[in-house]
């Protein structure tokens, strides 16, 4: 299963909440947008405690996480 999480606009620790969430739905393809280097840090973080790969694109201060769960 997939999906989309925004966490724009939002202070920490609410994007890596909402993460967490999607993980422990068992989402398994999760791609976070965030506008914070702290919170895609804190995301990029949290993923490798699930044992998941991520990858972090940063354009102009808008980030794109892409989690991958599946095969783990």
């Amino acid at each position: 299963m997939s999906g989309n999480i925004d966490v724009r606009g939002l202070s920490c620790p609410e994007p890596v909440i909402r993460t967490k969430q999607a993980l422990d739905q068992g989402l398994t393809n999760i791609t976070v947008l965030a506008d914070s280097r702290v919170s895609a840090e804190n995301i990029r973080r949290l993923v490798k405690n699930y044992d998941c790969s991520c990858t972090v694109d940063d354009q102009n201060g808008e980030f794109t996480i892409t989690i991958n769960k599946e095969g783990k």
